[in-house]
């Protein structure tokens, strides 16, 4: 299986938590929260909103009172907790570290450790308000690089079903 834009952007979006400060499984969760939210908001939201009235209503609450909203840096998202564990929903569905194993580190085959590191490290490129801002973050971060990342980690997860022949070991 080819690890896609989708893999990219949570993977990216998991780091960049990450690094502003969230517990590994909450920034998995975080990160694939926001990639079903990027993909929802390109198909054209359907069913729940962010801009639902909903999330207008809780994101009009002061900070103290709107304990079902996390923000991170300039976004935010409907936040659970569960087993003492921060979690992301989106559309009433959880998304847990279970979750992200499962749709997102299950593409590269073995391969996840790297992409991990190789997306911890392009985040760390950036300034602090770059990581902060949502946009700013889609913008320099992720769009410029998202079809490259894709592909180079494609091709990690592929070395890691099939070994690369070595030069002393040519077909007849």
């Amino acid at each position: 299986m080819a690890v896609g834009r989708f893999q990219v952007m949570a993977t990216l979006q998991a780091a960049r938590a990450h690094m502003l400060g969230l517990p590994l499984e909450s920034a998995l969760s975080w990160g694939l929260n926001r990639a079903i939210f990027y993909a929802a908001a390109k198909r054209g939201f359907k069913g729940t909103s962010p801009l639902s009235r909903e999330f207008r209503e809780a994101r009009a609450r002061p900070k103290v009172e709107a304990v079902d909203i996390y923000r991170l840096g300039d976004e935010m998202a409907f936040k659970e907790e569960r087993e003492g564990k921060l979690y992301f929903t989106i559309g009433g569905t959880i998304q847990t570290e279970k979750d992200f194993k499962r749709q997102i580190e299950s593409r590269f085959l073995g391969g996840f450790k790297h992409a991990w590191e190789e997306a911890l490290e392009t985040t760390r490129k950036f300034d602090h308000e770059t990581i902060l801002s949502g946009k700013a973050f889609f913008d320099s971060v992720y769009k410029p690089r998202r079809d490259e990342v894709a592909n180079k980690w494609t091709e990690l997860s592929i070395m890691k079903i099939v070994p690369p022949v070595k030069q002393n070991e040519k077909s007849t």
